[in-house]
C-alpha cells in the first residue's frame, strides 16, 4: 500500500528504477534537476526538461511524468528535483489549481508514496518533490513550495544560467531546501536570480504612463470589444477610455500602411501598422511558423520576443520558459517540440497599449534549444494578426536557410511623436541556441 506523505515528510524507495506522475486539473510543465550536494546543478545538462527531456538516468515522459534509473545517476548528485509549472494555458497561479497530485510508482504501475500539495497561493512553478540519497538508499520527500517566478526561477536558483539581465535581483523565492541532517554542510547561498521580467521599481509619483490617455469627463469607450459582465474586470485588451485616432504618419515612417488591406513584405521591407481614419492598433498576434526539410523529422525551435527600450538595452523577454512580459501586455502560447503540421507553430501575443512607455521595440526571434540548423528547416515564415478581428495585417515568408541556430526575424517598433507602430521583416541568421543569445544579434537591427 502507498504511503501518503504529508508535507516534509519522507519515506524509502524499494527499487532504484522508479516512475514519479504529477496529475492536476491543469496542464503542468513538468522537470527534474539533478543537484548536488552544494544545493546546484553541475551544468545546464543537470536539468531535464521539454527542450531537454532525458539526463543521466532522467527521462522525461511527456505531458506529465518522469521515469528514473536512480542506479544510473552519476554519484556526485545527491538528489534530483522534481518541479512543475503552469504552462500559460490555464490559471496563473496555483491557487486555483484543483486536484494536484504526485504519485511515486515502480515501473510495473505499483504505487510507492502519494503526495497532494495543498495551500497555494501566488506560485507559478513548483518543487513537488525530491529524491535523495540516505546511506546509500534512495528516499522520496514531499516539498510542495514553489516560486511566483516559475520554471525560470526554480532553474536559476538550482544553478541554471538561463539569462544575464537582471543580474541584481534577487528570485522570487517561496522554496526553502529542507535541512537535511546527514549530508555535507551547505555554504549559505546567496546566488541572486540572473533571469527574469525586471521587478517593478517603485515609482515616484507622476503622470499615468500606461496606454492611451483617459478620455475627457462625460465620454465613454467608444470603440472596441464589449464590455466584460458586471463583477468580471478586464483582463485583457484596451484599456478603459476613449482611442485616439490614427495620427498622420511621424517623420522617418514607412510610406506603405494598412490602407489596402493585407502586405506582403520581403525582407528588408517595412510597413506602417496604420489605416487612415481607424483607431491605433492597440492588440496583435505574432504568429511564427516552420516545417522541417525531411518529412517525418522533428524540429524543435523556439519563439521569442525581445523588448528594447529607446537606449538599445533589453528590458524583457518573453519565452518559452518566461511565458509573460512588460506585466502581462506579452505573453507567449508555448513551445511547440516537433514542427510538424499545417499553420502558426508558436504565437505571441502583443498589448501595444499596455506596454510600458519605456519599451521602443519589440524583436522576434526563432532560435534551436538543442543546436538544430536553419537548413534543417523550410517554410518560415511570420504573420501579424489583429487580435480582435483575427485579420491577418501583414505577412513575411523567409525563403532562404543557412547554417545557423538563430534567426532574427522581424521587428515591430513605435514611431515617433504618437501612438503608432511599424513592422519591419529582417530574416537575418545567427548562431544562438537561447534568447539570451540572440539579444547581441537582435540589437544592431533597432
Amino acid at each position: 500500500m502507498a504511503q501518503v506523505l504529508s508535507k516534509g515528510a519522507n519515506a524509502p524507495l524499494s527499487t532504484t528504477d522508479v516512475r514519479v506522475e504529477i496529475s492536476s486539473s491543469t496542464p503542468l510543465d513538468i522537470a527534474a534537476l539533478l543537484v548536488t550536494a552544494s544545493g546546484k546543478v553541475r551544468s545546464d545538462a543537470d536539468f531535464v526538461f521539454f527542450n531537454q527531456p532525458t539526463g543521466p538516468g532522467v527521462r522525461l515522459l511527456p505531458p506529465s511524468a518522469l521515469e528514473f534509473a536512480l542506479a544510473l545517476v552519476p554519484a556526485d548528485i545527491d538528489k534530483v528535483v522534481i518541479t512543475g509549472s503552469l504552462d500559460g494555458s490555464g490559471p496563473l497561479t496555483f491557487a486555483t489549481v484543483q486536484a494536484l497530485q504526485v504519485s511515486v510508482r515502480d515501473l510495473r504501475g505499483g504505487e510507492l508514496a502519494r503526495f497532494d500539495p495543498v495551500g497555494l497561493t501566488v506560485e507559478t512553478a513548483l518543487v513537488l518533490v525530491e529524491l535523495y540519497r540516505r546511506q546509500g538508499a534512495w528516499k522520496v520527500r514531499a516539498v510542495g513550495q514553489g516560486y511566483a517566478s516559475g520554471l525560470a526561477g526554480i532553474a536559476t536558483d538550482f544553478g541554471i544560467t538561463v539569462d544575464d539581465s537582471a543580474a541584481d535581483e534577487a528570485p522570487t523565492q517561496l522554496y526553502v531546501p529542507p535541512t537535511q541532517p546527514a549530508s555535507p554542510a551547505r555554504p549559505v547561498d546567496q546566488h541572486q536570480q540572473q533571469w527574469g521580467p525586471p521587478q517593478a521599481p517603485v515609482p515616484a509619483p507622476q503622470p499615468q504612463q500606461w496606454g492611451p490617455p483617459q478620455p475627457p469627463p462625460g465620454q465613454g469607450q467608444q470603440w472596441g470589444p464589449p464590455q466584460p459582465p458586471p463583477g468580471q474586470g478586464q483582463q485583457w485588451g484596451p484599456p478603459h477610455g476613449q482611442q485616439p485616432q490614427s495620427s498622420p504618419q511621424a517623420a522617418g515612417a514607412p510610406t506603405v500602411n494598412l490602407d489596402k488591406g493585407r502586405v506582403s513584405l520581403r525582407k528588408g521591407q517595412s510597413v506602417s501598422l496604420v489605416k487612415t481614419g481607424t483607431p491605433p492598433l492597440t492588440r496583435v498576434r505574432m504568429a511564427l511558423g516552420w516545417d522541417p526539410a525531411q518529412r517525418g523529422r522533428q524540429i524543435d525551435l523556439d519563439a521569442s520576443c525581445i523588448l528594447f527600450d529607446s537606449r538599445g538595452k533589453d528590458v524583457d523577454k518573453v519565452w518559452f520558459m518566461s511565458k509573460k512580459g512588460a506585466r502581462g501586455a506579452v505573453r507567449h502560447s508555448g513551445d511547440n517540440l516537433t514542427g510538424s503540421g499545417e499553420g502558426d507553430d508558436e504565437t505571441i501575443f502583443v498589448d501595444l497599449a499596455g506596454l510600458p512607455s519605456t519599451v521602443e521595440a519589440l524583436v522576434f526571434t526563432v532560435n534551436s534549444f538543442q543546436g538544430q540548423q536553419f537548413t534543417d528547416v523550410r517554410n518560415a515564415f511570420c504573420r501579424l494578426i489583429d487580435d480582435f478581428t483575427g485579420a491577418e495585417l501583414v505577412r513575411f515568408d523567409l525563403s532562404e536557410s543557412k547554417p545557423h541556430t538563430g534567426l532574427v526575424m522581424c521587428k515591430v517598433a513605435r514611431q515617433q511623436g504618437g501612438p503608432n507602430w511599424t513592422m519591419t521583416a529582417i530574416g537575418e541568421f545567427h548562431d544562438g541556441k537561447t534568447v539570451r543569445a540572440m539579444v547581441g544579434p537582435s540589437r544592431q537591427y533597432l
